[in-house]
């Protein structure tokens, strides 16, 4: 290894700018957001855990809540807690487990589950989605085959204040690298 390559540092990729000279691209850059970790671990057994517990004190202890009257609270309390907790462990079992931590350079996409790292050539990525109705905005990024995440992987991308229901910048930015990567248009 030359002493150019060593200063560049073992995650830099070269590559030939228009003008034909050679430039270095930096080690690969963070797509996902920084709470990706935040959404993935510690929400989802805090919020989950919380309404267990009042659930469950709804059911074995009702005399520990208080309605407004100061009295026990309505009965019906305890079915609708139920049935926010079964609703809401659902969607965050969908919606923030599976989240994942994605980078991205020229040539590949670099995915964590915080655990494990695998990375994913550019040249396998099938398509690029997102859902704007949800306001974490996750990217679904499918695979022509599967990975060790399976046939498709979801992140959170970093959070752009006021663009409520515009497309994420990120999607673009990452069919346009695979589409230079692959050569397809």
């Amino acid at each position: 290894m030359g002493a150019a390559a060593r200063r560049r540092g073992l995650g830099a990729v070269a590559s030939t700018s228009r003008r034909g000279r050679d430039q270095v691209n930096p080690s690969p850059r963070d797509l996902s957001s920084a709470q990706t970790f935040l959404m993935k671990a510690i929400f989802p057994p805090l919020w989950i855990g919380g309404f267990v517990a009042a659930t469950l004190s709804l059911f074995l202890a009702p005399d520990f809540w208080h309605g407004a009257d100061g009295g026990p609270p309505d009965t019906r309390l305890r079915w609708v807690f139920l049935l926010a907790t079964i609703a809401g462990t659902v969607f965050i079992r969908r919606t923030c487990i599976p989240l994942k931590r994605v980078r991205m350079d020229d040539k590949a996409l670099y995915i964590s589950n915080y655990s494990t790292e695998i990375v994913v050539p550019l040249a396998n990525v099938a398509e690029v989605t997102e859902n704007r109705w949800l306001n974490i905005h996750p990217v679904t990024i499918t695979f022509h085959s599967d990975t060790e995440f399976g046939p498709r992987v979801v992140f959170m991308p970093k959070r752009r204040w006021f663009a409520f229901w515009s497309s994420h910048p990120v999607v673009d930015e990452i069919r346009t690298t695979v589409s230079r990567a692959t050569g397809r248009t």
